[in-house]
């Protein structure tokens, strides 16, 4: 019986789906009669935070049901009491939250279905279909046997050979199982387990294990419960359960369908139907909370929210906008193969996203003086810039403009290259929304370090919009730049992010050079972070709240981190630069 009560709606109640397999399975489904409405579920295991992967579960979960006017549950699967942690819970609904997704009162435990998963246990011993097992784990594995390359070399799966404890009686066994879940056996000392087929070519219908005994104490349940059940069986029940029509799975569940379908036929429940789709691989990433964990644990990352990790906190903290992961999960598509994809879409996407809403600012992150010798000392100016060219509705603001500023190093040289357009000896340059300035000078301490450069400003040449050209007055200038004001910037701490991992794909190890196998986490970028404790910008900066997200123009998006820098700075996280790199790997 579900626990959830279903809209019944077929097929004409669905929005055109489009051309994903998942609808056409459900379309089939409504058509035939075999649901009248449609139910889905996201069932996470509260043992982590999520990552961009879950992004893609979720959103085919939650647009699945919306797509034909249906439901979806957030279920949490926490039937594994060493690895789950109520701040897992909440982390996970938080994130799915902050993704746009809601799911009303339809918030299930697993663990709450323990009693009715006992009881379904004990149904299925009472038809014989299922026993206690006194052999060790070992022991059980070399009962079952292993997949072996023949003479041909082609995949082989050779009987495996049946348990002593494979015949005793249903009397027996529910005696025992009703025993394990008392207490009087120690852990590991006993399994139950489904008697299905110790022959079958699929191994995990070799007799899989239903319970295992384990003291530990569950972060809801206490120490009420001993035996906890495994997740191929839980998982189809507390489907049935919640009458849970399409259980949406990625591709590794393929091979655990059959088990799904068994339990779910030897339980006599609410037939749900698994559907696999290709999980999101995303190059230069580790898309495993296991392998996350290990980053989190051994203090490669600073925690599961540092922005160079793949999580939605990570994400979030870094600067990504739900809508942004959304487009991209929404753009790759469902496909019922594997396969990567160039983390370059999932920052075009965010560009794309971040290009209409994010305001502009002018920002220096590595500065140098920059000083307008026929300025006069003292005096300033309110110039006007645009804060959104994307968005008229973001208006305009005021930014004080004086003798002394503050520009990038790079936006100097005392010797340049060919084609270099920016200040020298003799060159002009146009200041954003200001003037053109003629570089004269420039000043060196005794190591030899540029401490200023030296110019003059054209007052003719006052400008608000300066193009690409910088043309204004009949004067054409081949460069811009940005800078801010010294007398009234904000002293600011960027920090500059990288991918975590140098290399596409991190799982793909090389050996040491001692010989030894290599581990993923020699994959890691070395220069995944820098930090810049001597930045400046727009004095607006100096109070805007945790999550605002910039342009600090010519340099790229940057979001405020909720630290704070050395000597209190506010900081801002590099989201991504302003280069579209996708549009390039597209073009070819």
């Amino acid at each position: 019986m579900a626990i959830a009560d279903n809209n019944e709606m077929g097929i004409d109640g669905a929005e055109n789906t489009g051309s994903d397999f998942i609808s056409e399975f459900i379309k089939e489904d409504l058509v035939s009669g075999r649901f009248r409405y449609v139910h889905t579920r996201f069932p996470p295991e509260p043992n982590g935070w999520l990552h961009i992967g879950h992004c893609k579960a979720f959103y085919i979960d939650f647009s699945m049901a919306e797509r034909f006017g249906g439901k979806c549950n957030l279920r949490f699967d926490d039937t594994n009491p060493e690895k789950e942690d109520i701040s897992y819970v909440e982390a996970i609904k938080r994130d799915v939250k902050w993704m746009g997704y809601e799911w009303d009162d339809r918030e299930y435990y697993a663990s709450d279905y323990y009693e009715y998963l006992y009881d379904l246990a004990v149904k299925i011993i009472k038809k014989g279909n299922a026993y206690v097992d006194d052999l060790s784990d070992a022991e059980m594995s070399e009962y079952r046997g292993t997949a072996v390359p023949d003479k041909n070399n082609i995949t082989v799966t050779p009987p495996g050979r049946n348990s002593p404890y494979r015949d005793r009686s249903v009397e027996e066994n529910l005696d025992l199982f009703s025993r394990m879940r008392g207490g009087e056996f120690p852990d590991g000392a006993k399994t139950l387990r489904a008697k299905i087929d110790m022959a079958h070519p699929n191994l995990l219908l070799r007799d899989p294990v239903m319970y295992r005994i384990r003291r530990e104490t569950h972060y809801r349940t206490g120490n009420n419960w001993c035996i906890y059940p495994m997740y191929d069986f839980q998982h189809p029940l507390s489907d049935a359960k919640e009458g849970i029509t399409h259980s949406l799975c990625s591709l590794e569940y393929e091979i655990h369908r059959p088990l799904y379908e068994w339990f779910i036929r030897e339980a006599e429940v609410f037939p749900s139907r698994q559907i696999e789709f290709a999980r999101l691989n995303l190059s230069h990433t580790v898309m495993s909370k296991r392998w996350l964990l290990k980053l989190v644990q051994d203090k490669f990352v600073s925690g599961w929210d540092d922005p160079r990790m793949p999580t939605i906190a990570g994400l979030r903290r870094r600067g990504y906008t739900p809508e942004a992961i959304r487009s991209f999960v929404s753009q790759i598509g469902i496909a019922k193969t594997d396969s990567m994809v160039d983390i370059a879409f999932l920052e075009y996407c965010l560009r794309e996203d971040l290009n209409k809403r994010a305001l502009r600012v002018m920002a220096v992150l590595k500065p140098v003086k920059l000083i307008i010798e026929n300025w006069d000392a003292g005096k300033t100016e309110e110039l006007e810039a645009v804060n959104n060219p994307e968005d008229e509705s973001a208006g305009k603001r005021k930014v004080s403009f004086g003798r002394e500023l503050w520009i990038e190093q790079d936006d100097f040289m005392e010797t340049p290259p060919p084609k270099y357009f920016r200040l020298f000896p003799g060159n002009s340059v146009r200041l954003r929304y200001a003037y053109i300035v003629t570089c004269t000078g420039f000043d060196k301490d005794a190591a030899g370090n540029i401490t200023a450069v030296r110019c003059t400003y054209d007052p003719e040449t006052k400008g608000g919009n300066a193009g690409a050209s910088g043309a204004f007055d009949n004067r054409k200038v081949k460069g811009t730049i940005h800078w801010v004001s010294a007398a009234h910037a904000a002293p600011l701490e960027a920090r500059i992010y990288d991918y975590l991992f140098s290399v596409e794909r991190p799982m793909d190890a090389q050996p040491r050079p001692d010989g030894t196998p290599g581990q993923f986490t020699d994959n890691l970028n070395p220069n995944s972070l820098e930090v810049i404790s001597g930045a400046w910008g727009e004095p607006c900066l100096a109070n805007v709240a945790a999550g605002d997200r910039f342009q600090f123009e010519r340099l790229g998006y940057f979001v405020r981190d909720p630290d704070n820098g050395e000597g209190g700075r506010p900081v801002f996280n590099k989201t991504i630069g302003l280069r579209d790199t996708w549009a390039k790997i597209a073009k070819k």
